[in-house]
């Protein structure tokens, strides 16, 4: 009886450990991307708009 009792209370020491390690990286990392791109988009949309053009062109010619 005891050994099973310590086994059910490693288990759950895991799982609740892992999930707020997923939560806390997920946070951070999502937040920071969505700053830095959304910067990003309103300065130079018509730019990378160009630049895509010209990508496909290109690939046309040489495929």
């Amino acid at each position: 009886m005891q050994k099973k009792k310590k086994e059910e209370k490693k288990k759950q020491k895991k799982k609740t450990h892992k999930k707020k390690k997923k939560k806390k990286k997920k946070k951070k990392k999502k937040k920071k991307k969505k700053k830095k791109k959304k910067k990003k988009k309103k300065k130079k949309k018509k730019e990378e708009e160009k630049k895509k053009q010209k990508k496909k062109k290109k690939r046309k010619e040489t495929g």
